[in-house]
C-alpha cells in the first residue's frame, strides 16, 4: 500500500464469506479473489474462504448482518441480496450489508439433460407454448432472482403465464446440476461456469445462453437467446459487501484492494476460465449502478407478478 492508502488496516484474520458450498457460484468467486488477494500481497493477515451455505445464501448474509462494524468479514454479493427484499423472501434489515463493489457479472446457461428430448432454445420455447405446465424448471437460490427472470422471459416469449411451468429452487446452481442430470427437471438455469463439467463430459447439453454474444470453451456452439429470436439478455453480478456499522475508511480499505485485485493475472485467468465479464465499478458508479438496477427490478418483477404486496 502507498503513504496515501486508507488509514485503516486489518490487524486480524480476513474471513471472505461464500453463501455456497464449495464449487458454487459465490464460492468459485471467494476463492478466486482470496488467489488473486495472495498473489499480488494485498494483504498484511492472513485470509480465508468460509462456506455459509443454507437456505439459499441467506444464512451466510443474516451471520454477516451480524458482524455489524466488522471490516475483517467481506461476502460476495449478487442481485438476489435486492430481490430476496423485492418479493418478500426477506426484510431490508434482516440481510442488511453495505455494498463495496461489483466485480464481474456472468451469465445463464439454460441446460438439459443429454439424449433425447430438447435439443435447442426453439424446442423449449415450442414446449412451453403447447404445454407450459408440463415443462419443470429448476432454478439456484430463490424465486425472483435473475436466473428466474431470465427464464420468465423465454416463458414470455413463448405466450406462457410465467407462473405455469413448476418451479423447483435450490441452494445452490451445483444441486440445480445434479437435479438436471438425475432427469428430475426438463430444464435448469444457472450460470454458464456452474455445468461447466457435465457438459464437458456429455452430461448435459446448453440449449440457450443469456449473454449479449456466444460464449467460448464448451459453449462456442450454443447460441444465445437472441440468435434463436428471444429477448433474453440477462446477466448475474458478482460483488463484494462488508458488515452494517463498517466506517468509510474501512470500506475505502477494501476498495483499493479489490481494484488492485482485479488488475492481477490470476484475477484474469479467472475472469476467462470461468466465462465470467469483467464489470469493476465502486463509489459512485456502484451506488448509481445498484440504484437503477433496483428500479429496474422493481418493475421486471411487478410486470411478472413477483414483486411483494
Amino acid at each position: 500500500m502507498t503513504d496515501s492508502s486508507p488509514r485503516w488496516r486489518p490487524d486480524h484474520a480476513i474471513e471472505i464469506i461464500a453463501s455456497t458450498p464449495p464449487g458454487g457460484g459465490t464460492d468459485r468467486a471467494a476463492r478466486a479473489l482470496l488467489t488473486a488477494v495472495a498473489a499480488a500481497r494485498l494483504l498484511a493477515v492472513p485470509a480465508r474462504v468460509v462456506n455459509i451455505a443454507g437456505d439459499g445464501g441467506r444464512k451466510a448474509w443474516r451471520h454477516i448482518a451480524g458482524r455489524g462494524g466488522d471490516a475483517h468479514v467481506i461476502g460476495i454479493s449478487s442481485p438476489n441480496n435486492v430481490t430476496d427484499v423485492l418479493t418478500g423472501i426477506v426484510t431490508e434489515d434482516e440481510t442488511r450489508s453495505v455494498p463495496v463493489a461489483i466485480l464481474y457479472t456472468e451469465y445463464m446457461a439454460f441446460i438439459t439433460r443429454a439424449g433425447p428430448g430438447l435439443a435447442s432454445g426453439a424446442d423449449l420455447v415450442q414446449r412451453l407454448a403447447a404445454a407450459p405446465r408440463d415443462v419443470t424448471v429448476a432454478l439456484s437460490t430463490s424465486r425472483g432472482n435473475p436466473n428466474h427472470i431470465a427464464a420468465a422471459q423465454v416463458m414470455r416469449h413463448a405466450g406462457a403465464p410465467v407462473t405455469a411451468p413448476p418451479v423447483r429452487v435450490f441452494d445452490s446452481a451445483r444441486d440445480v446440476v445434479a437435479h438436471i442430470v438425475a432427469g428430475n427437471a426438463d430444464i435448469g438455469v444457472v450460470t454458464a461456469a456452474s455445468a461447466v463439467p457435465e457438459l464437458a463430459a456429455g452430461e448435459l447439453r446448453a440449449v440457450a445462453i443469456s449473454s449479449p454474444q456466444r460464449l467460448g470453451g464448451v459453449y462456442a456452439g450454443t447460441p444465445t437467446w437472441r440468435e434463436q429470436g428471444v429477448d433474453c439478455v440477462t446477466g448475474s453480478w458478482r460483488g463484494a459487501a462488508a458488515p452494517p456499522g463498517v466506517s468509510a475508511d474501512q470500506i475505502a480499505f477494501w476498495q483499493e484492494v479489490l481494484a488492485r485485485a482485479i488488475a492481477t493475472e490470476e484475477w484474469q485467468a479467472a475472469l476467462d476460465a470461468h466465462f465470467w465479464t469483467a464489470m469493476y465499478l465502486d463509489g459512485d458508479a456502484l451506488a448509481g449502478y445498484l440504484a437503477q438496477e433496483r428500479t429496474e427490478m422493481t418493475a421486471m418483477l411487478g410486470a411478472l407478478g413477483l414483486l411483494a404486496a
